[in-house]
């Protein structure tokens, strides 16, 4: 009389093997989410200038930038924040540029 066995533990799938196909992706996955890395709208509640959080938004002026609304504590530093220069305020430092400047510091 023979005797048979069943496994009653499923194979182990050998991912080193070079058939080895995996299984298509569920209808949600076939395309990688828009929203993942790509905010509709952001909001900065924090003022740049002071760094101070702002809890009520509505009553403090704010700028619209793109998708990023920055709101301020006040109109003082709103203004303070657009009259900031985009580059360096500085063309040139005082004194002689240090022999590690070049590599960043």
């Amino acid at each position: 009389m023979e005797s048979t066995t069943q496994n009653r533990y499923p194979s182990v799938i050998g991912f080193d093997a070079s058939n080895w196909i995996a299984f298509d992706s569920l209808p949600r996955d076939q395309e990688q989410s828009h929203r993942l890395h790509e905010p509709e709208h952001m909001h900065n509640s924090i003022d740049p200038i002071t760094g101070r959080d702002i809890v009520d938004r509505a009553s403090h002026p704010h700028i619209d930038d793109g998708i990023l609304t920055i709101y301020f504590e006040s109109e003082a530093t709103r203004k303070a924040y657009l009259d900031t220069p985009v580059d360096h305020p500085f063309m040139k430092l005082p004194g002689k540029p240090g022999v590690d400047d070049d590599r960043g510091g």
